[in-house]
């Protein structure tokens, strides 16, 4: 048994103190653990452009102090009462979204969005006694999206917490526990009709809801790191073409990488890019993946796939007020129009699935990791983030 069971832990953490300013490393103290919970001792994490947008707090309800961070791998250091499917030592993956596996939607095969623990960008508290698990001198530091890993230790949920393959290298698989599951987080470089909104989607999107055939043709709308995994599910999945769409050409090489064949940017031309990408195809692709949140591409997205058979998938999360529209025959036409939370993977039945892949070599991370600070300079990491360098940007916190 640890000898940090049951005891308050002091440790460094990232404190967001106030929108917008600089992280600050502070030394927390974290409670132990409590009913169906867990503390685990980061050594990775990553930076998501969710973390920015909250980070900044121009667009929803301020919740500081914040630690923030939801991507990253550690180790199990304590578990809580009630807690039986994790023990000391076990290798996991937070997840900012849960799967009690008691309600209806986690008993369902066709949901992962859990009653108990879907995400709650708003909730500062755990879930059993409404309380911090964080407290600096006293006053409590609030959580974010329930794992708060830009902190040495932390605790999450038993039912945000997928156990993995212990062998699995933790500065890879971190980027699991967002990203590169369901399309890799979306990352400030999507600026692509200038999204900028929270958001989690991509290569579950492309493959678990889009489900291209081998030989198809797919649309990726936006190609920073969602778009990227999503178009790599599509290169899985063996489509033939794969048409990456953009604002930004220069990102247009780098997307090869990722199984992108052709590029559009939609600047080049004067009619709309579905009428573009449907006279490319010769009526429109089979499968679209949106990844940036904008509704004019949603709506491009959907429009740009072939009558009768095509799928868009939605992935990028639009402003709240923002309203789709369409002429009603192109759902008649037997275009479908697909949504998805985390590319539908329930996070502690199937990520570990995805760890596996990756250790099977059947999916490629590394490519989407380039940069790497130590924790002591997280703020860099955000400086990469909003100058739009790079696309995954590792912490290590030991370092």
């Amino acid at each position: 048994m640890s000898t940090t069971t049951g005891q308050v832990i002091r440790c460094k953490a990232a404190v967001a103190w106030e929108a917008g300013k600089p992280l600050v490393i502070e030394e927390v103290e974290v409670a132990p653990p409590q009913k169906m919970e867990v503390r685990i001792k980061i050594l990775f994490t990553s930076l998501c452009h969710t973390d920015v947008y909250f980070w900044e707090a121009k667009g929803q309800n301020p919740v500081f102090p914040r630690i923030l961070g939801h991507e990253a791998g550690g180790v199990v250091e304590s578990v809580g009462e009630g807690v039986t499917d994790l023990e000391p030592g076990d290798h996991v993956l937070p997840v900012f979204t849960g799967e009690c596996k008691e309600c209806a939607h986690c008993k369902s095969e066709e949901s992962n969005m859990c009653d108990l623990l879907r995400i709650n960008t708003d909730r500062g508290v755990m879930l059993h006694d409404q309380k911090s698990r964080f407290s600096i001198n006293g006053t409590p530091i609030f959580h974010f999206v329930g794992t708060s890993t830009f902190s040495e230790y932390t605790v999450v949920h038993l039912g945000c917490l997928a156990k993995i393959n212990p062998h699995a290298p933790l500065d890879k698989v971190c980027v699991l526990s967002c990203g590169i599951s369901t399309g890799t987080n979306l990352i400030v470089l999507l600026d692509f009709f200038d999204q900028n909104k929270l958001c989690f989607l991509g290569l579950g999107a492309t493959l678990n809801v889009a489900k291209p055939n081998k030989g198809s043709s797919v649309a990726v709308f936006g190609l920073g790191a969602v778009g990227l995994a999503a178009a790599e599910g599509a290169r899985i999945s063996g489509a033939s073409r794969i048409i990456g769409v953009d604002l930004n050409t220069n990102r247009f090489e780098f997307a090869k990488k990722f199984g992108v064949t052709e590029f559009v940017n939609p600047k080049d031309y004067k009619k709309p890019v579905q009428e573009v990408i449907a006279e490319m195809t010769n009526g429109g692709v089979d499968r679209s993946v949106e990844c940036t949140g904008h509704v004019d591409a949603m709506i491009s997205a959907f429009e740009c796939v072939h009558d009768g058979w095509g799928v868009a998938v939605l992935v990028g999360v639009p402003h709240k007020d923002a309203v789709f529209k369409t002429g009603p025959m192109n759902l008649l036409n037997e275009r479908t129009l697909k949504g998805t939370f985390f590319g539908n993977y329930k996070p502690r039945s199937d990520i570990p699935s995805v760890v596996e892949k990756y250790m099977n070599k059947e999916l490629e991370l590394e490519k989407f990791i380039t940069h790497e600070v130590p924790f002591s300079e997280i703020n860099k990491a955000f400086d990469l983030m909003l100058k739009g360098e790079g696309l995954r940007c590792i912490i290590r916190m030991d370092a």
